[in-house]
């Protein structure tokens, strides 16, 4: 099957382009807040590793808990609806963190992330569940790169303005934008019309059903989905390794490298996730050359598999390395690795769901797999009082390449699904 390149896509199909804006504008303001909380957070605190931890935990757990409750959500109710109030919601939430004063403030900060990020699971799981149907099938694969390589493009441009705002405007500057963004998104998102955004039953009543059957489908459809169950256990057994690089860029580049080499905190957390940013974002823009190779020579089992394991063993590099900008160099390139295996695993994945229940499938995945990340990222925090960001950085990097290795015993030859590009 053709797959329709980024330019084709882009100016031929409006809904999308509507909703790619309002993801660019929403998360350009996400990273402003990222940056900008994580500064305040190590300023009130004094640069406690477990005030760092629970506000990652604060990020994470909130997503990962309410997603499954959001895809069967945005299952049965207006996706359109779903993102449109989440962004007015989030617009109000994100103002809280003007009210941080002192560390006995700091629960506001950790209270407006839960809900910023409660919010998050159901716009992401909305959003998700929508774009195949705004894209085709045949613009599935360019939607799906363009769709991540925006979200981690702006966690690049994000960082980096955050960062420089955060230092030379103060934090308040950067909430502020951020709150700005979702009442944008939210219109962008409101351009859409209704029926675009989920696919016609034809000649088809849906039976009524409880919320919790609905819940319930979609758990058991992940268990007994050999392709989806793959998915799963792959992306959980990454997350162990990947929930530590919250605490390695903000160990590393915040306090190591800050008090070694003399850089401004802020800024040495925004250079790392903008090298993460933009080399994801590389990988991403690579994939569909890379998708027609695969398609002509049968090679995405391998291809999956080895990119994985390749990420992990270069991230874990980089904790060997001396200097900012080279862990920055390894960190950019083990990102671009994983960038491009990522939209080739995700089209395949999406292509596999029903539309009935992608929301569902898609978010528990997400979900199962910011848990892991979660608990990872709070456990991380803890043992900085233990052993280097260095050996930290080594550790996860192993732990993500396992993903990989699961992925092979996974998806042997012979146990492959019908849902391969």
């Amino acid at each position: 099957m053709r797959s329709l390149s980024y330019s084709e896509l882009i100016r031929g199909n409006r809904d999308f382009r509507n909703l790619l804006a309002g993801q660019f504008i929403s998360e350009l303001g996400n990273w402003f807040n990222f940056i900008a909380a994580l500064g305040l957070v190590r300023l009130v605190s004094d640069a406690s590793p477990l005030a760092a931890g629970l506000f990652f935990v604060a990020r994470l757990i909130p997503f990962a808990i309410m997603s499954p409750i959001a895809g069967t959500f945005v299952d049965r109710f207006s996706r359109r609806k779903v993102m449109i109030v989440t962004d007015v919601l989030r617009t109000v939430i994100a103002l809280a963190f003007l009210l941080v004063k002192d560390p006995g403030d700091l629960w506001i900060a950790y209270l407006a992330t839960v809900l910023l990020h409660t919010l998050g699971a159901f716009f992401d799981g909305a959003k998700n569940a929508a774009a195949p149907n705004l894209t085709g099938r045949e613009g599935l694969l360019a939607g799906t790169a363009l769709l991540f390589s925006t979200k981690f493009l702006l966690m690049a441009i994000g960082s980096a303005l955050g960062g420089w705002a955060s230092a030379a405007l103060g934090y308040q500057i950067a909430f502020i934008i951020n709150a700005a963004s979702f009442l944008i998104s939210a219109y962008t998102v409101w351009l859409i019309p209704e029926d675009a955004v989920k696919e016609a039953e034809e000649g088809e009543v849906r039976e009524k059903r409880s919320f919790i059957s609905d819940l319930k489908e979609g758990l058991v459809y992940s268990v007994r989905n050999h392709f989806a169950l793959t998915i799963l256990i792959m992306n959980m057994i990454w997350a162990t390794g990947g929930g530590a690089i919250n605490v390695v860029y903000e160990r590393l580049g915040g306090v190591y490298f800050a008090e070694t080499e003399g850089w401004n905190p802020d800024a040495a957390v925004a250079i790392l996730w903008t090298a993460s940013g933009i080399g994801i974002t590389l990988g991403m823009m690579i994939a569909h050359r890379t998708s027609i190779y695969l398609d002509s020579t049968g090679k995405h089992r391998s291809f999956i598999g080895w990119t994985l394991i390749a990420h992990g063993i270069v991230f874990a590099v980089g904790g060997l390395v001396p200097t900012l900008w080279l862990f920055t160099l390894f960190n950019f390139v083990s990102r671009a690795v994983v960038g491009v295996e990522y939209a080739v695993q995700e089209t395949m994945f999406q292509r596999s769901l029903p539309d009935k229940i992608r929301g569902r499938i898609s978010t528990l995945d997400r979900g199962a797999e910011m848990t892991v990340f979660g608990i990872m990222a709070y456990a991380s925090s803890e043992l900085m009082y233990y052993i280097t960001p260095q050996t930290l950085t080594i550790a996860s990097g192993i732990l993500s390449a396992f993903a990989g290795v699961v992925w092979f015993i996974r998806e042997r030859p012979g146990r492959r699904e019908e849902a391969a590009v």
